[in-house]
């Protein structure tokens, strides 16, 4: 994908703090798209802009297991562990808890234990199941975790969506008498640690080209692997049972994936489209009573997943439940389901009411110290909630345009208090590899993650070094010492020109969206806006037209109130126009489909405070 540095606008420094970048395209190979394939002109020019050529727009468009499903044995590792855990499935008596599986807290973990747990039980097993308390053990497997299973009967044991930088507590399980198996996608170190196997396509000897998958992905190959193994050595015909629906259990696959925001390119996209078909038919209990809970009346979207699944699965965690993400979603009882979900409900709303509380500080903290001049933002403060950190860090990140950490901290069993970071970045500053360097470098307890999300353990008394490290580190990133975050946008676009008819052609042709494939961004310039109001104390509606008036539109900022840019659209709309970039969505409302744009970004049309620079705007 070829990405120009056009500035159509020329917004060198929106109100959100963003440089905005359109994308280019090759003219001629949109034209060759829209020849071969029929295709109008804006869906040629998306696919030309993400890199599809033309001989993969038909997988794009519709990847099918039977011609796209990858070999789960490219993996490496994958042959010794589907040996080995099918060696221990076959030797097992019905019902036994041999067999235990660790996994995350978030939803990756939540969906990858649902997935081993189903296909164990499947087998004949019963796993016992342990999950992290987020607040009181953090992330990542223990001593304790391993003596808890070992002490229900487990001798081997299945980590997922965590472990491959574990060396000690892994060294500790070993030591204990376990066998132990990492299924984890987050990067590794040169070092692995000393688990029996280790399956993780980021491994540097994996030639399996699958490191997009999420750890609810690498759960699933080695399902598909072992459950291969089990067919050929005549363990399903012996037990007279079917082999394991792994179909069937898609939807799980295609939820975790979505809501880890790995890559929508590749075999994620047919993970997630299979998925969700899946996921239409309401199979799963726990999603269902999900849904339930969560008003979707309709066929779960990824947006379903990500804005109201996904928080709830996630909200058990934060508030000293962990294990009922994967217990929701491993259940087959619609009663505990509904139970179960209900119960996540109510966390959800006491985490919802934290976080708000918790944002106001930690803004309080950026404004009143100037911490929003730094290069990067780092927050910490003893009132903050151990398991709300990252939605804060992501929310400062958004905010000020920059890479933001928050810090809170936490009584450990020994009585001592250590701090607990998470981290979310911009383009340019890898979050995985400065927390990895920071602890290389004696700051860190441990430390490590993604590009644009990781996490980290402090001791207290080093925060201020480690601070000092951060700044001259992103220092040496950027020669005037300010990461500014570009905003990729696809096109401009007119308010009149948006019907509903576009919009499900963009959805139908180019979706499902997330990372790697993200939703289109568009660009309205010049609107005239005539209302713009607040909603429930915190976003933000417009109603707005094109320049030359016409056909108004509807336009929601989500938690707008109290950003630069929700300000000058409440104070200074009425007096001049604006560019706005965000994404078209479809709003039925009693049987009657309209178009409303929800706002990412903004800039004055009008050369203001010295905000943006209008020669050659459109």
């Amino acid at each position: 994908m070829n990405k120009g540095e056009t500035n159509a606008l020329n917004v060198t420094k929106s109100l959100g703090g963003k440089s905005w970048r359109f994308f280019n395209a090759d003219e001629a190979e949109i034209t060759r798209i829209i020849q071969t394939k029929q295709l109008p002109e804006f869906i040629a020019r998306l696919l030309c802009q993400r890199g599809i050529a033309s001989d993969s727009i038909d997988a794009f468009f519709n990847p099918t297991l039977r011609d796209n499903f990858p070999d789960p044995f490219s993996m490496a590792g994958m042959e010794a562990l589907s040996d080995d855990l099918s060696n221990h499935i076959m030797a097992a008596e019905k019902g036994a808890k041999t067999i235990g599986i660790l996994a995350d807290f978030d939803v990756d973990g939540a969906t990858s234990a649902a997935i081993l747990t189903r296909f164990l039980r499947h087998c004949g097993l019963n796993p016992p199941l342990y999950i992290p308390d987020r607040l009181n053990e953090g992330y990542g497997p223990s001593k304790a975790a391993f003596e808890s299973l070992k002490e229900q009967g487990a001798t081997f044991v299945i980590i997922a969506d965590c472990g491959i930088t574990a060396h000690e507590p892994i060294a500790q399980g070993r030591a204990l008498g376990l066998d132990i198996a990492v299924l984890d996608h987050h990067e590794p170190e040169e070092t692995l640690p000393n688990a029996n196997h280790i399956v993780n396509p980021k491994r540097a000897d994996d030639n399996s080209n699958l490191d997009m998958l999420a750890a609810c992905g690498v759960s699933f190959m080695v399902c598909v692997a072992t459950n291969s193994k089990l067919r050929d050595r005549g363990f399903f015909n012996e037990h007279h049972i079917k082999e394991a629906p792994l179909k069937s259990w898609m939807d799980l696959l295609g939820l975790g994936t979505v809501c880890d925001m790995v890559p929508l390119q590749g075999v994620n996209r047919l993970f997630v489209k299979a998925g969700f078909d899946q996921m239409a038919g309401h199979a799963n209990e726990g999603i269902k009573a999900l849904c339930a809970v969560g008003n979707i009346t309709q066929a779960p979207t990824p947006t379903d997943a990500g804005w109201s699944i996904g928080p709830r699965i996630n909200a058990g965690s934060r508030v000293h439940r962990s294990d009922l993400g994967a217990k929701l979603l491993a259940t087959q009882d619609p009663q505990e389901a509904l139970s179960i979900a209900m119960a996540l409900e109510e966390c959800n709303e006491e985490r919802k009411a934290i976080q708000t509380k918790m944002m106001k500080t930690a803004c309080d903290k950026v404004e009143m110290t100037n911490l929003y001049m730094k290069s990067i933002i780092i927050v910490d403060d003893e009132s903050f909630h151990p398991g709300l950190s990252g939605l804060v860090a992501g929310r400062l990140k958004e905010r000020y345009g920059k890479p933001a950490i928050c810090i809170t901290y936490a009584e450990n069993p020994d009585g001592t208090i250590e701090g607990r970071g998470s981290g979310r970045s911009v383009k340019g500053v890898s979050m995985a590899d400065m927390f990895i360097k920071a602890r290389d470098e004696g700051l860190l307890v441990k430390g490590g993650g993604h590009a644009m999300a990781g996490g980290f353990t402090i001791e207290p008394d080093k925060l201020d070094a480690f601070r000092d490290y951060l700044y001259s580190y992103i220092q040496n990133l950027s020669q005037d010492n300010e990461i500014i975050d570009e905003l990729e946008i696809d096109a401009l676009a007119t308010v009149r020109g948006a019907k509903p008819d576009f919009v499900n052609l963009l959805t139908a042709n180019m979706g499902p969206f997330g990372m790697g494939n993200p939703e289109p961004l568009f660009a309205l310039s010049n609107l005239r806006i005539y209302q713009a109001d607040v909603l429930k104390d915190k976003h933000i509606r417009l109603l707005f037209s094109d320049a030359e008036g016409g056909m108004r539109m509807k336009g929601m900022f989500f938690s707008g109130v109290g950003t630069d840019l929700g300000e000058a659209l409440l104070t200074q709309s009425k007096v001049m126009p604006f560019h706005l970039v965000g994404q078209f969505q479809i709003n039925n409302w009693q049987g009657r489909d309209s178009v409303e744009f929800h706002i990412k970004d903004g800039a004055y049309a009008i050369d203001n405070k010295n905000k943006i620079d209008i020669k050659g705007a459109a």
